[in-house]
């Protein structure tokens, strides 16, 4: 399984890749399959069951609206996020659902069956799908409706970072066969070693063996440029976010402050800025914007502060075109990182808590950050070993199930994090005591061992702590 850059950074709306985007894509997934075996217009009920994390927070991460959204058809990548909103909230009025664009069945959130204390096998963000085309069917007993067998049932794991499983599958990913395949960070290292190549050539060298160069570059480009609007986005949208919370967004008046001609300028600005631009970033995911999962929705924030960071900063970037070949080579060691997590590991809050989440971006920052500040792969290596060892045991509790505390200003404090790894790695010459390979296994097993409370469920720490109003 070839992982891409393009399945790493994709285009999508908050509050979460694992319990938004996911679910949108599975149940878009399920309306084609449906396509392939029915005729859309044959159906006359619909099921639609959420289990494990999926359930136990899936109000406050809008899940449910999100599978309703992909039901309907929609893709995370182009829906506009005003319209998802409102088309929830009428699916919800009206009690009906626009099943693929073609028949209008009655349905709505309420419907959705929630199992939060059900944990399935594969992964505990789990959601079943299934279709019923027996006519009859209104004036059937209760019972008699759950013993219909249906005419097409599927499930599907929302493993995390967007990335769909439909049960006995592999998560979506690349299928063409690469030049330089790697699985570990000491297979990275040896590649590098071996072709006199950085982190981010091995990445470009898979990539364009799927898409042409030029495509790869504008591809990379368009994502940076949603990561950028996501930032300036979240330094002017006032107000308060969504939910019981009653969260303040901070980053405008933060944004304000550091621009104020008659402020005038401190040592402090640097750090200021990443937490700036991580926090608003954060914070239009958390009102339902449009963001770039990097690697996920939760930990959107720390990737692209620190490119914001260092694009404002670093002062070998003399022209537009030098500027978007750091954005490139960046976002391509980032990625060849996120790999490492994906493969050997988990990117899901609900699978290893937080640590595999905000850990798994802060260690793909500081990595990329220390290759743009001319870093060779040993040292890029260690950059990344220092951003996730600093992070292990990092617990998911969000409070109320809203993607807000204390997600908002972890990725903050992540960033600032990744700017010093990537600077402490600089001072040495790569060699270290632990590795990438052996931090990323600490992170795995401690996700494996910690309580389920901690794992996105809003039942333990902050979310049980911390009242709600």
């Amino acid at each position: 399984m070839a992982i891409s850059v393009f399945d790493l950074f994709s285009v999508g709306i908050g509050p979460s890749s694992s319990h938004t985007v996911g679910p949108m894509r599975a149940g878009a997934l399920f309306v084609d399959e449906v396509k392939n075996l029915l005729d859309l217009r044959s159906i006359t009920r619909l099921e639609v069951d959420l289990y494990g994390s999926l359930a136990a927070t899936g109000r406050g991460h809008g899940t449910l609206g999100a599978t309703l959204l992909g039901l309907e058809g929609n893709a995370p990548e182009t829906i506009d996020p005003d319209y998802a909103r409102d088309r929830v909230t009428t699916i919800d009025t009206e009690q009906r659902l626009e099943f693929g664009s073609a028949n209008r069945l009655p349905f709505s959130t309420h419907a959705i069956g929630m199992h939060p204390l059900t944990i399935k096998d594969r992964h505990t963000n789990t959601i079943r799908f299934a279709v019923h085309t027996d006519p009859a069917a209104a004036g059937y007993s209760p019972e008699q409706l759950a013993a219909a067998t249906p005419a097409h049932e599927a499930v599907y794991y929302s493993v995390g970072g967007g990335f769909v499983e439909p049960h006995g599958q592999g998560a979506n990913s690349t299928t063409v066969p690469i030049p330089l395949p790697f699985h570990t960070g000491t297979e990275l290292l040896d590649i590098c070693a071996r072709e006199n190549l950085s982190i981010s050539d091995v990445m470009w060298r898979n990539e364009i063996a799927a898409r042409r160069p030029e495509q790869v570059r504008a591809g990379l480009l368009e994502i940076w440029q949603v990561m950028a609007e996501s930032i300036h986005n979240g330094f002017t949208a006032d107000g308060y976010l969504p939910g019981s919370l009653r969260v303040k967004r901070r980053a405008p008046e933060f944004y304000r402050r550091l621009t104020d001609p008659e402020r005038g300028i401190d040592h402090a600005d640097s750090m200021d800025w990443l937490n700036v631009a991580a926090m608003a970033v954060n914070e239009e995911n958390a009102g339902g914007g449009r963001i770039v999962t990097a690697p996920t929705n939760g930990a959107a924030g720390i990737v692209p502060a620190v490119l914001f960071w260092a694009l404002r900063y670093l002062p070998t970037l003399p022209s537009p075109q030098a500027r978007d070949n750091a954005v490139v080579q960046y976002l391509l060691a980032a990625a060849a990182i996120a790999v490492l997590y994906k493969e050997r590991a988990s990117i899901s809050g609900a699978e290893v808590g937080c640590q595999g989440e905000v850990g798994s971006a802060c260690s793909m920052a500081a990595g990329a950050l220390a290759e743009l500040l001319g870093a060779t792969p040993a040292q890029v290596e260690n950059a990344a070993e220092i951003g996730i060892e600093h992070n292990l045991g990092l617990t998911c509790d969000p409070i109320g199930g809203l993607v807000q505390i204390p997600c908002i200003e972890r990725n903050a404090i992540a960033s600032v994090k990744a700017v010093n790894a990537a600077k402490m790695a600089l001072h040495g010459d790569g060699t270290h005591r632990a590795s990438l390979d052996q931090a990323i296994e600490t992170m795995r097993q401690t996700g494996m061992d910690m309580l389920s409370e901690y794992k996105e469920t809003s039942t333990g720490g902050l979310a049980v702590n911390v009242p709600e109003c």
